[in-house]
């Protein structure tokens, strides 16, 4: 919905990097980044500050930019009485968490835009988020916020600035939790999952799928701890309870596949649906859904070997690999909800990329039409019939989103035809309107790198390389756009770390920068950046990558520990401490969209304690055991705020993780068919060490780190030959040769593979 108008007017924001930032360089609102040069001028004006929070792709961000800040009224309100700062909330998360949790905590929700009006010294006095420019929608116009905040300021300042000191001194006590004890007692690990299992299942939606009722978000750490937990009913012999879970589970991700939220013409899955049956979305696409969705359908596959989930999976990695990759290998953030039905039209509206009118399909598939219409729930009048703040300009109107309402096998019946035949002629007219589609204009694309969300693609790349090794690599039946053959999966996640290395780390200092667009970002890289990418890059080993990126893990966490550790209080803060403009250094836990930092964290801390002994794997379990008990109210009291973390707990009081330990040389095909045995089964709790004893850097690494391993290589090692043993606490049963016995081993109850 961003202007495409000739620019009148230009302001500070137009010598910033971040393309949100860009988007607001023509407003008549005389805009400053977030910085010192803004602070100075608040302080020198005694005015309050307007903060306004977005990203470049997001819906509502364009559209209050629409309404008021292009309007040259609203414009001379906040240029005469305010200092007015816009911030990329994905170049500066930190920024963000402060005044997010200040809105949340006064107003019990948030989202963007996030529009807050602060003191010069950068406290609160009020916030909301989206405001249109008039009181409508029950809510107040913001030209009316801002002449009540005006006054406000002016008559009852000392009092505002009061109550801003204390919301921030009470958000900083309560998001900063720490820990005496270094120990979760015991009890509460396999409570906060059977906890948080039992309160996700109450919130089920059996008619449509997915947790919780709309709008509906694709919230992936869910997935992760149902299948978790099932995994450990299956275990014990629950396999009633483990059942149920996992029928839960598979009829959400196959209602999210084929409901309008997944692109079923181009791939890939759009942020959230208004709607509870996952039909209309919100368009925008984010890096780090398709990173953790690719995952759990790839979670789901191992489980059930049902190629649906590997198509699935395909088709979210395909569409990274054409449409989100950089010349370099780096992996870009987002694609925008909004996009121009015309070249050169006036104005951009949601999803104008994407839906279609019945006439375009019929003209465009002609004899198959009737076909896909009757698949795609394609109506001549329109099937999205949503109005108010769903689709508040009517841009949905007589438009169809694709979703599947119907199963193939009924309706290839109908049409007399094999499902063969009936899906490839679903692919061919999935083709007709991918090649019309792509003649469109395309929505903005946000090409900053983010180093969390790349760790996210990383690891879902990764790990696609072995589990989906053996697959049927085209797959015309049911998606139009494919190619990438398993292996070349591995490829694409090791260049993207390489970039990673290459432009945002800092060989001499450890450090990471947070994001990446023509030049790193001015902000160092947070919690989450370090988290995501060292879990990335453990998966990156594991799945079959060089001994390098193990190196990098363990260096980036020594780097993590010394930034964001609180060695006193247990658990990670979000940031350094070392911006003084940042009023809150927190301990994240939540586990929403995106995994908190400290869940990620206690996992990877678990998976590195299982590949190193001694007291280097002491000490990451003791770092892994403080955190979690700094959340141990949380767990106890808010399990389904934390699913990933409880998951963590669990993990870590497993009597004993499960290791594969293969041995062989790397380049022989005999070792990849090993590894991806190693990986064929879905098991939380497993590590894969591969080694191969000709290379002198892997050896002397293990040698120094963990010498059972070294030993295992030394005494298995036979040329032609690879080997593969199945360790818990490095006792190991007799080593397998072929793949098949791997796999058989494997699939047997811990109890009962060792010897």
């Amino acid at each position: 919905m961003a202007s495409s108008h000739s620019h009148i007017h230009i302001n500070r924001l137009a010598s910033e990097q971040s393309p949100y930032l860009l988007q607001h360089a023509h407003n008549p609102v005389h805009w400053y980044p977030w910085g010192e040069e803004a602070f100075a001028e608040a302080r020198r004006r005694d005015a309050p500050i307007f903060l306004s929070i977005g990203y470049s792709t997001c819906h509502w961000c364009h559209v209050m930019e629409v309404e008021s800040f292009e309007d040259e009224a609203v414009a001379k309100l906040l240029n005469d009485w305010f200092v007015s700062i816009k911030v990329d909330r994905e170049e500066r998360p930190d920024v963000d968490k402060v005044y997010m949790s200040y809105v949340q905590a006064l107003y019990g929700g948030g989202g963007w835009p996030l529009s807050v009006f602060l003191s010069p010294d950068l406290k609160p006095l009020m916030g909301g988020t989206y405001f249109p420019p008039d009181d409508k929608y029950g809510r107040p116009g913001f030209k009316t916020i801002l002449r009540k905040l005006k006054e406000a300021w002016d008559s009852k300042r000392d009092m505002l600035i009061k109550r801003g000191s204390y919301a921030i001194e009470q958000l900083s006590e309560a998001m900063s939790a720490s820990s005496d004890s270094d120990k979760l007692p015991d009890g509460v690990p396999a409570d906060a999952l059977r906890l948080c299992s039992e309160q996700l299942s109450g919130s089920y939606d059996s008619k449509f799928g997915g947790f919780g009722s709309a709008p509906k978000f694709p919230r992936p750490v869910e997935i992760n701890l149902m299948l978790y937990h099932s995994k450990k009913l299956e275990d014990t012999g629950k396999l009633d309870g483990a059942n149920r879970i996992q029928k839960m589970v598979f009829f959400s991700l196959q209602c999210m596949a084929k409901g309008g939220m997944h692109d079923h013409i181009g791939g890939g899955f759009h942020r959230y649906s208004v709607d509870e049956c996952w039909h209309v979305p919100h368009f925008e696409k984010m890096l780090y859904d398709q990173g953790q969705l690719a995952n759990v359908y790839l979670d789901a596959f191992s489980i059930t070997k049902d190629t649906f989930y590997s198509y699935i999976s395909r088709d979210i990695l395909d569409y990274l690999r054409r449409d989100m990759i950089g010349p370099e290998g780096e992996i870009f953030s987002a694609e925008d909800a909004d996009s121009a039905e015309t070249e050169g039209a006036a104005r951009k509206k949601e999803g104008a990329f994407y839906i279609w009118t019945g006439k375009e399909v019929a003209d465009i598939l002609g004899e198959h039409a009737a076909l896909f219409e009757e698949h795609y729930y394609i109506k001549q009048s329109g099937n999205c019939n949503l109005s108010g703040m769903s689709d508040p300009h009517d841009e949905f109107k007589g438009k169809n989103v694709l979703i599947e309402r119907k199963e193939p096998s009924e309706l290839a019946s109908k049409y007399g035809m094999s499902i063969e035949t009936y899906q490839e002629i679903l692919g061919e007219c999935r083709h007709k309107l991918f090649e019309v589609r792509s003649r469109r204009p395309k929505p903005h694309l946000d090409d900053k790198v983010i180093v969390s969300w790349n760790g996210l693609a990383i690891s879902s790349f990764a790990r696609a390389s072995k589990i989906l090794k053996g697959e049927v690599e085209g797959t015309k039946f049911y998606f139009p756009v494919v190619g990438t053959e398993a292996k070349g999966y591995l490829r694409i996640a090791e260049k993207a770390a390489f970039f990673i290395w290459k432009q945002l780390y800092n060989v001499e200092t450890h450090r990471l920068h947070h994001s990446f667009r023509h030049s790193p970002s001015k902000a160092p890289a947070f919690l989450d950046d370090y988290a995501f990418l060292i879990s990335g890059l453990l998966d990156l080993y594991e799945f079959g990558g060089g001994i390098n990126w193990l190196l990098w893990a363990i260096e980036l966490q020594e780097t993590q520990d010394a930034l964001f550790l609180d060695r006193t209080g247990g658990g990670y803060f979000n940031n350094t401490g070392e911006d003084s403009s940042v009023l809150l250094r927190v301990k994240e836990d939540h586990d929403g969209a995106e995994p908190s930092g400290n869940s990620v964290s206690a996992i990877n801390l678990i998976r590195l304690a299982s590949m190193v002994a001694g007291s280097k794997a002491e000490h990451y379990k003791q770092n892994a055991e403080h955190l979690l008990a700094v959340f141990e109210r949380r767990l106890k009291d808010m399990a389904m705020a934390v699913p990933l973390m409880c998951c963590a707990a669990d993990m870590l009081h497993v009597p004993s993780r499960k290791q594969v330990v293969v041995v062989g040389e790397r380049t022989s095909g005999d070792f990849e068919n090993m590894l991806a045995a190693a990986h064929a089964l879905y098991d939380p709790n497993r590590t894969v060490i591969h080694i191969d004893p000709n290379n002198k850097e892997e050896m002397g690494f293990w040698e120094v780190n963990n010498s059972n391993v070294a030993l295992m290589a030394k005494n298995n090692f036979a040329v032609d030959k690879v080997v593969a043993l199945v360790c818990q606490n490095f006792t190991c049963s007799p080593p397998v040769t072929d793949h098949s016995s791997l796999e058989s081993l494997l699939s047997k109850k811990p109890s009962s593979s060792l010897t």
